[in-house]
């Protein structure tokens, strides 16, 4: 298992807003504390569960910075900020601006715009990102999303980039719902990649082979099993029940589509926040959908 300063267990948290689809900046602190108190290592924000292509370089910077000034009375929760854009000059400015605000690394999509983008276009693309805003001591995550961004990381580029910048091009979150992949990264990396699985069902599976933990969806709600099945794979306990519990889960939100609605729904319903809304294009949960979901997971054993 992977020992990087940047391995646990992470919520792609959701992004609170008011009823005018605005940010609500004052609630993100709750928020941090909720899942900090949950076993959370840390949250990335604006990935796609926060809905991150929803928001402009401006918005995303002003809650990256409520979440900085929320951070100094948390120093041990750990914040990764979503920065990826189709722009190069947008991702390279969110970017710089994370790591001046003190957030641990971040996470970046590559530039799904370009969906036919040949690997040595992709590489001078981070190439430039790294070296004009990643410091030294940070760390960045590629996002690879391929069954919604329509571009990925193939494992030459990984092996590229992690050549080019052994320190700052950290690992990958990876999001592609592939148990092959994941064996894959292990057998091709090792440790030396870090790898944030993104599909909670494969979190033992994608541990066996190296990985240092997870940034899911699903953390918004199920974190203390994610931290459970991580705590007990360092210690060389037996995952299996947890891993199955968690499979369950996952199953059932899965069948609630979008997760950014639901989970809101879930965290007003079962945890008592505000009913956020989500932007649109994104639609609210039915609330009859919300009460099976609830449930159904009523019933996980």
């Amino acid at each position: 298992m992977s020992a990087h300063p940047l391995a646990g267990v992470y919520a792609a948290a959701v992004t609170p807003l008011k009823p005018d689809y605005s940010l609500d900046p004052d609630a993100l602190p709750a928020l941090m504390d909720f899942l900090a108190g949950r076993g959370c290592h840390g949250a990335a924000l604006f990935g796609t569960t926060g809905e991150g292509p929803s928001f402009a370089p401006e918005e995303r910077l002003r809650l990256f910075r409520a979440a900085a000034e929320a951070g100094k009375s948390r120093p041990a929760f750990r914040l990764l900020a979503g920065t990826g854009t189709p722009s190069l000059t947008e991702t390279i400015d969110l970017t710089k601006a994370a790591f001046d605000l003190g957030f641990e690394g971040v996470l970046v999509l590559p530039p799904y715009y370009f969906r036919k983008a040949s690997d040595d276009g992709l590489f001078l693309f981070f190439e430039e990102l790294i070296r004009k805003a990643v410091p030294s001591d940070g760390f960045l995550l590629g996002y690879h999303f391929p069954g919604t961004a329509g571009i990925g990381f193939s494992l030459e580029l990984l092996s590229r980039l992690k050549a080019a910048f052994p320190r700052q091009f950290a690992g990958l979150k990876d999001s592609s719902h592939d148990a092959d992949l994941a064996r894959a990264l292990g057998e091709r990396f090792g440790s030396d990649l870090l790898v944030l699985n993104g599909t909670d069902s494969y979190l033992s599976l994608a541990m066996e082979a190296h990985a240092g933990g997870c940034i899911t969806a699903a953390a918004n709600l199920i974190s203390p099993d994610l931290r459970a099945l991580w705590d007990a794979f360092r210690a060389g306990g037996d995952t299996a029940a947890r891993q199955a519990r968690i499979d369950e889960e996952r199953h059932i939100l899965e069948q609630y589509p979008p997760f950014p609605s639901l989970l809101k729904a879930l965290l007003a319903r079962l945890h008592g926040f505000p009913r956020w809304p989500v932007r649109p294009p994104l639609m609210p949960t039915p609330d009859e959908a919300v009460a099976k979901a609830i449930d159904e997971l009523s019933r996980v054993k």
